[in-house]
């Protein structure tokens, strides 16, 4: 069963990350993205701790995958912002960040000494940690387009070549409400990744928040009803 309201906060130990930490979260990790891939095979994805998060191996190769919350609330990066909000609404943006939808499998495994996709999209200012950038990076990955990202996602074209294209990649994690048609739905003012990354003001941090919240709540929805029918 995967219940789409579970916070994953709640079988962390204190002061650890439920992406490393979470027994159910990594329950529903492997539950929901073991599956068929476009060409029919299956992804089945088996429990590879404590060396690694998640495996999988087959005649497609052997893929070491690692958790990640997607979807950063910038508690630091826009602190003097998230003090203006209304009692209770930061904490119940963070609580929701830590349900299923708003979770990914990303490659864990580094290339060389190089930084994972984990890594380069929270440290490269222009993404800073946002999932409708990091997947719009991965838009143009499957398009031929360079990105802030490209290098990183290039390193890891094994992965993406899994689901064929970038509307397989989508299929095959259920994002499907990140986009307006074809395009990313972005959750700030977008202009080719030359505008700030992190909300500068109140107005744009709540259009930020209430954006990606319904992303979540979407997601989630989304989820509950593939799992219906697992």
């Amino acid at each position: 069963m995967i219940d789409t309201t579970y916070d994953f906060q709640t079988d962390t130990p204190p002061g650890k990350d439920p992406d490393a930490y979470s027994d159910t979260l990594h329950r529903y990790h492997r539950a929901l993205w073991s599956k068929e891939l476009p060409d029919g095979t299956r992804f089945d994805l088996a429990d590879g701790r404590p060396g690694s998060y998640l495996v999988h191996k087959s005649d497609k190769g052997q893929f070491w995958l690692s958790s990640d919350a997607v979807i950063p609330t910038f508690p630091h990066k826009a602190e003097a912002i998230v003090a203006k909000l209304d009692d209770g609404e930061f904490e119940a943006f963070w609580n929701l960040g830590y349900t299923i939808a708003g979770m990914m499998i990303w490659p864990g495994n580094r290339v060389g000494t190089k930084q994972t996709i984990n890594g380069a999209r929270g440290f490269h200012p222009r993404i800073a940690d946002r999932f409708d950038l990091t997947v719009e990076c991965v838009r143009r990955h499957y398009a031929g387009q360079r990105s802030p990202l490209s290098d990183v996602l290039a390193r890891y074209a094994d992965f993406f070549a899994l689901f064929e294209t970038f509307e397989g990649f989508i299929d095959h994690f259920l994002l499907q409400d990140l986009l307006d048609g074809d395009r990313v739905r972005f959750a700030m003012p977008f202009d080719d990744f030359a505008m700030p990354s992190v909300p500068r003001d109140l107005a744009t941090y709540r259009r930020y928040m209430e954006t990606s919240m319904e992303f979540i709540h979407t997601r989630n929805a989304r989820i509950a009803a593939y799992a219906r029918s697992l």
